[in-house]
């Protein structure tokens, strides 16, 4: 199998991972500072790392810390918004407006980056994003805070793949990895500290076991899994495949907080795995032989 179809296999499992994630989180965080939660997830997930690329340190120099610094910021935001969001909505309802950035990401790089996309990514996009309609849009039409939050976060979240993607293709980003991770605990204790209301020790086994799954399997593995396979997959197809993320997240959210699970989640992802499936198959033309 080729490394590129086994990279597909391992996002496809780790959004599995993030959606689960989102009722985690929301259950962990209930009552209590997400500031505090994202540092201690940034914090194991860098101690993680550390003792898994541990030989990758003599690779850090100057270029890799700045690097790793600039892909940080995108990240941390782009969490710590959607964070924020599912706290204030539904965590299948945030699911399903964070994979918008399947639809973002040719954007920004049309407008900023002056840069071409092939036909079928838009057509696998809009296609995709009409799957993501279908899930979440409610009767009312109305936009909550949580729902703003989790689309702010989505920008974010585009940045930084368009970033890793640039980058990956350049150099080696495994030795940016855990540099960009404690740049991120670094940047969620800033924020923890200014927040009045944070717990630094909570009372809570769902904040504690939430912490440490976010830490091990949507942090670690996946965001680790994400900016390997950017090398061999480019930044438009991983945010369609990241699009299963929010149907796992709705089927954990139906299991763990009991949010409700209904027909339209089927058809929208139907939709959603038509729109994968668009954006890897390959279209040949049909050359005519003209006969003398």
């Amino acid at each position: 199998m080729k490394k590129k179809n086994i990279f597909i296999l391992l996002l496809i499992l780790g959004t599995a991972f993030w959606g689960i994630s989102f009722p985690v989180t929301k259950s962990a965080i209930a009552g209590g500072s997400s500031y505090t939660f994202l540092f201690y997830r940034f914090f194991l997930a860098t101690l993680i790392l550390s003792m898994l690329f541990f030989k990758y340190f003599s690779k850090i120099n100057k270029d890799v810390v700045k690097n790793s610094f600039f892909l940080a910021i995108p990240l941390a935001l782009g969490i710590n918004l959607q964070t924020s969001g599912v706290k204030m909505s539904s965590a299948s309802q945030c699911a399903f407006i964070a994979g918008i950035c399947v639809v973002i990401i040719p954007v920004i790089k049309v407008v900023f980056y002056k840069n071409t996309v092939d036909t079928k990514i838009w057509l696998a996009a809009i296609i995709a994003l009409s799957g993501l309609i279908v899930i979440s849009v409610n009767k009312n039409f109305t936009v909550g805070p949580g729902d703003l939050y989790t689309f702010l976060g989505a920008i974010a979240f585009s940045i930084y793949l368009i970033r890793v993607e640039k980058y990956s293709l350049l150099n080696n980003i495994i030795p940016t990895i855990v540099p960009m991770f404690f740049f991120c605990t670094i940047i969620m204790l800033a924020f923890a500290m200014m927040d009045n209301n944070a717990i630094w020790i909570p009372q809570n086994d769902d904040f504690w076991l939430g912490t440490l799954y976010c830490s091990i399997f949507s942090t670690a593995y996946m965001y680790t899994i994400s900016n390997i396979s950017q090398r061999y997959i480019s930044s438009e197809k991983v945010s369609i495949i990241y699009l299963f993320e929010p149907i796992f997240a709705a089927i954990a959210s139906y299991l763990i907080l009991n949010e409700s699970l209904t027909i339209k989640l089927l058809l929208g992802g139907s939709l959603i795995f038509v729109g994968t499936l668009i954006s890897e198959l390959k279209f040949k033309r049909k050359v005519k032989l003209e006969v003398l």
